[in-house]
């Protein structure tokens, strides 16, 4: 394959990687909230002057909730496609993947509490 027909390719892999991360802002109330929540965390992190490790845990837990986020929504769609009409098995699945986002969630306010619950109570 030419080096340029392989960049192309590239870039349109990304802008479709990008119009799904848009799609989600866009359409899932939750990813505006997790949105919101890394604005704040980002934002404490910056004023409190957190370490470089604290900095690892906290970028890992962001990446974990908005990935756990995009993959439910993407599973959502891929279920509503596949069962329009209720079906038990598929609410299961839904609730099993909104579940992940809610365990991904949960992890990240585990470390938030451990990085800024300390700087909190010194205030």
């Amino acid at each position: 394959m030419p080096v340029v027909t392989w960049i192309r390719a590239r870039a349109r892999s990304f802008r479709f990687a990008f119009r799904g991360v848009g799609t989600m802002l866009a359409t899932q109330h939750n990813a505006w909230i997790h949105t919101a929540a890394v604005v704040v965390v980002v934002t404490a992190g910056l004023g409190f002057g957190v370490a470089r490790l604290e900095w690892l845990a906290i970028t890992l837990a962001i990446v974990a909730v908005l990935t756990a986020e995009a993959l439910n929504t993407a599973f959502e769609a891929l279920c509503d496609v596949a069962s329009p009409e209720f079906h038990p098995l598929v609410e299961r699945a839904k609730d099993v993947a909104a579940g992940a986002v809610l365990i991904s969630a949960i992890g990240a306010v585990v470390v938030a509490a451990l990085i800024f619950g300390p700087r909190l109570a010194a205030l």
